[in-house]
């Protein structure tokens, strides 16, 4: 795990699988649009504005595994002081926030023609609104803050504070009485959800999440060689 956690060694190692990531992206993704857009059928229900889905339910899911591998460097920073670790915090801050934005924005787009609504202050959607206000305050008083291990420190503890966020976004549609719909996809049991829309579904997640860590690694590498600059081993690979 040390030897992991160099700086150096996360350099090297993370620039070879940023290939494989792309590439799964790549190919997960097609698989998902083509599948989720033309060979799924319609909803019996909804009709084809169903079909939002591929987009808000795997942004919703990474809203919140994006803030969870946040608390979990921030802890693991206070804790041991990894350095690694406050750069993985540090850049997952931007793209949880896009995801989270995102999954509030095609929710609204799926709510208008079902609910006959863009917005209604629902447990579910005024919890993830929160989270996303959560993501703006970490990376604003991660700015706010010129000492880079004082701010590293202050945003490591409202991480920390603002997860309790997460269990409320989770079970408020079990909770409360709300409008939106509980999960088909996240639970005890085999998934309610037709395997024709199940697997498009699941490419989808997989090609979100393979998309995410590509980004992860590519803000964390030129993070690391921003924070490492004057090292021997920045100004090697530099020069």
């Amino acid at each position: 795990m040390k030897h992991l956690a160099s700086p150096r060694e996360f350099y090297r190692i993370t620039g070879h699988c940023l290939p494989w990531l792309w590439a799964l992206f790549a190919v997960a993704f097609v698989f998902g649009i083509v599948d989720g857009l033309w060979w799924a059928p319609g909803d019996y229900q909804q009709g084809h504005g169903y079909r939002i889905m591929f987009v808000h339910v795997p942004a919703a899911m990474l809203s919140l595994g994006v803030y969870c591998l946040m608390a979990s460097s921030a802890l693991i920073f206070l804790v041991w002081k990894i350095k690694l670790a406050d750069v993985i915090a540090a850049v997952s801050a931007p793209i949880g926030a896009m995801f989270t934005g995102l999954a509030l924005l095609t929710g609204s787009l799926w709510g208008k023609p079902m609910w006959g609504t863009w917005w209604i202050w629902d447990a579910r959607l005024t919890s993830e609104l929160i989270l996303l206000f959560i993501y703006f305050g970490v990376i604003g008083l991660r700015s706010a803050i010129p000492d880079q291990d004082r701010a590293s420190k202050a945003t490591s503890i409202l991480l920390l504070v603002g997860i309790i966020d997460l269990p409320i976004i989770h079970y408020s549609v079990y909770w409360w009485n709300t409008l939106h719909q509980q999960s088909t996809l996240l639970k005890m049991g085999a998934p309610s959800i037709s395997p024709s829309m199940l697997y498009p579904l699941l490419a989808m997640i997989i090609a979100f999440g393979a998309y995410f860590g590509a980004l992860l690694l590519m803000s964390a590498r030129n993070e690391l060689l921003k924070r490492e600059r004057h090292s021997q081993w920045v100004s090697q690979i530099l020069n």
